[in-house]
């Protein structure tokens, strides 16, 4: 009985002593599943530590990093040398336009104001032969360059005495014969340029257009040397491409609209011309009659 009461008891004791040792692995588990891993990382500085790309994607990334962005100066140093030929002819023919822009503008300009300025000194009641001395010194504008015109020819009519009936016809024909060509002078020195504008508004984006058709030649030709269809090969022979076209576009836009702009204006002046030639031919037609009557 004491012997089997003995191992009882040691029993019991060996028990209580591993039981800590099987219980640990579970307590670990448990401990694990609410804590998360053990080797993650707990510190600040290593939740902001960037990570490294890949070795095959770094290459890519840099070579990226380097063509992302495009100037204007990188993208023509970049460009063959028709693309150059190309982008340096539609910028002198932007130039060339917006010199010609502003040139009509100022011009059309002065002529409205000095228009204004003549039929209300017209109409202000001075006699025609004030109006003459006034302004056959410094005929700088149509109006008064078609005044002196029509003014020369009526003073011709009266050099031997006043004219006959007979002759008048013939004078009224020679006086408006000559306003409808100081009209027709005036308004090709006003017209200048105009075609070159036109020319300049309708060719550009032809011309920007063969750039780009080169450019994207000169990609696909990368493509085939390097056996490479990546963005870092293709993007600035593209880009360059589309560079051409939008210098070409921004040649022919400014110089269409103004165009447009200058007919429409051109075509008001010569019409204002018109009214004023009809009424002094009225004016001088009236007189001579009178004179011829006499």
């Amino acid at each position: 009985m004491k012997i089997n009461r003995t191992c009882a008891a040691f029993a019991a004791i060996l028990m209580l002593a591993l039981a800590p040792l099987s219980a640990a692995p579970v307590l670990a588990q448990s401990r694990a599943v609410q804590s998360g891993p053990i080797a993650a990382p707990v510190q600040g500085s290593a939740e902001r530590q960037e990570l490294a790309p890949p070795p095959g994607v770094a290459a890519s990334a840099g070579a990226m990093g380097e063509t992302d962005h495009f100037s204007m100066v990188s993208m023509f140093m970049r460009a063959d040398y028709i693309v150059k030929a190309v982008m340096i002819l539609l910028l002198l023919a932007s130039l060339w336009s917006w010199a010609i822009i502003f040139n009509k503008l100022v011009l059309l300009a002065g002529l409205r104001s000095k228009a204004r300025k003549f039929e209300k000194l017209f109409w202000s009641g001075q006699s025609l032969d004030e109006l003459y001395q006034q302004f056959a010194a410094r005929n700088d504008h149509p109006l008064a360059a078609m005044f002196i015109a029509a003014l020369r020819e009526w003073r011709r009519a009266f050099e031997g005495g006043n004219p006959r009936e007979s002759m008048v016809p013939g004078v009224k024909e020679r006086i408006e014969k000559a306003m409808s060509v100081t009209i027709l002078r005036e308004t090709d020195g006003i017209e200048k340029n105009l075609g070159l504008l036109a020319t300049i508004g309708s060719v550009s984006p032809f011309v920007g257009l063969f750039g780009t058709v080169w450019g994207i030649m000169n990609s696909f030709s990368a493509i085939a040397a390097r056996h490479d269809t990546t963005l870092a090969v293709v993007a600035p022979g593209i880009a360059e491409a589309l560079f051409a076209t939008a210098m070409g576009l921004l040649a022919a836009i400014p110089a269409v609209i103004f165009y447009n702009r200058f007919v429409a204006d051109i075509g008001r002046y010569v019409n204002q011309l018109d009214a004023f030639a009809d009424e002094f031919s009225a004016i001088l037609a009236r007189q001579l009659d009178e004179k011829a009557g006499r």
